[in-house]
């Protein structure tokens, strides 16, 4: 079952944007490998109120485990260009 908790991160990415560490709920995760990346794009010609220059939401799959321990589990990471910040889902 996956579960989504909508709950702010903070992510050390490399320059690329991609994600090598991320703190969620005071403890350190490190990303062993990153298992999907895609970009939602918003339909801006569905909504009038829409801003067509908006950044799209870019959203990563990862395989990460906190320091230490040996087991790993997948985690997705959104980030929101236009404020800089993660959300882990």
């Amino acid at each position: 079952m996956n579960l989504v908790y909508g709950e702010p991160v903070h992510v050390h990415a490399r320059a690329d944007g991609r994600p090598l560490r991320f703190v969620w709920r005071c403890r350190l995760y490190t990303v062993r490998e990153i298992l999907e990346h895609w970009v939602i794009t918003p339909e801006w010609w569905r909504d009038p109120q829409a801003d067509p220059r908006r950044p799209d939401l870019e959203f990563w799959r990862v395989e990460a485990a906190p320091a230490r321990d040996p087991t790993a589990a997948v985690y997705e990471l959104r980030r929101d260009p236009a404020t800089g910040t993660w959300i882990l889902r």
